[in-house]
């Protein structure tokens, strides 16, 4: 049975109960909210695979087919798009269904220890719906006057967040997910979020580097038009304003 339902009315709980995130200090930029995030499964005495600086997703439930990528957001600061390093958003990786759990807290606290301001915990298809690419980086050497220098191309993506993707989010505690995912009772419906697949895709891109100009290849999107219909849901008692995509 699927654990994000009760994962997520734990964060709710836990940022209703006023659970602060607390940093080791300034240079803590990055795992400070993926600890208050294991701090949630520890108190449900779930078992994880504990994180890696290269590991996806960031949190992998050991007896459930499921794993969490985390993302916190500085607020106010950069929301609407995230950098996803060297792995697209998927619904699905390695045989397991992949949330995202996404939360703002302050920009410049007075202190180690701040608030989650907000959370989504998303379905990792409501971010994009292809679960069949494989990232690779690549690289060639015989660039430059010599012919010595070795050129690689790593690739950054940039995904937009479901702050961005869906209005009603901001201020709120939201669980979105696939139309038809089992939930729990006491989570309330606040909106339907239809995503359509576009005509055409990219598949491949060229540089030029003599005019430093980039060119993408498209095909027609076999699933052109594919409606991916998701849930949102608050715990009961949260507000039950609505939302809708943006």
């Amino acid at each position: 049975m699927s654990k994000v339902s009760t994962i997520f009315k734990t964060c709710v709980q836990a940022i209703q109960g006023g659970v602060l995130i607390e940093r080791e200090g300034r240079n803590d930029k990055e795992f400070h909210f993926q600890n208050w995030f294991k701090d949630r499964l520890e108190s449900m005495a779930l078992n994880y695979d504990s994180p890696g600086r290269n590991s996806y997703p960031d949190f992998r439930l050991v007896h459930d087919a499921e794993g969490f990528e985390l993302k916190g957001l500085a607020y106010p600061g950069r929301e609407a798009d995230y950098d996803c390093n060297s792995q697209v958003p998927c619904g699905e990786h390695n045989g397991r269904q992949v949330y995202y759990v996404f939360a703002r807290y302050p920009t410049d606290p007075d202190g180690n220890s701040y608030p989650v301001l907000d959370l989504v915990l998303c379905h990792g298809s409501f971010l994009n719906a292809d679960n069949t690419y494989v990232h690779k980086n690549k690289s060639f050497r015989g660039f430059g006057s010599y012919g010595d220098i070795l050129v690689r191309d790593r690739k950054m993506y940039v995904a937009p967040t479901p702050f961005a993707l869906a209005e009603g989010t901001a201020h709120r505690r939201t669980l979105i997910i696939p139309d038809g995912h089992e939930v729990d009772d006491d989570l309330v419906e606040v909106g339907t979020l239809v995503r359509r697949e576009v005509d055409e895709i990219v598949v491949a891109y060229s540089f030029d580097l003599r005019t430093n100009e980039i060119a993408t290849s498209h095909v027609p999107n076999p699933n052109a038009g594919r409606e991916h219909v998701f849930k949102a849901y608050r715990l009961a008692g949260d507000p039950s304003d609505p939302v809708s995509l943006s």
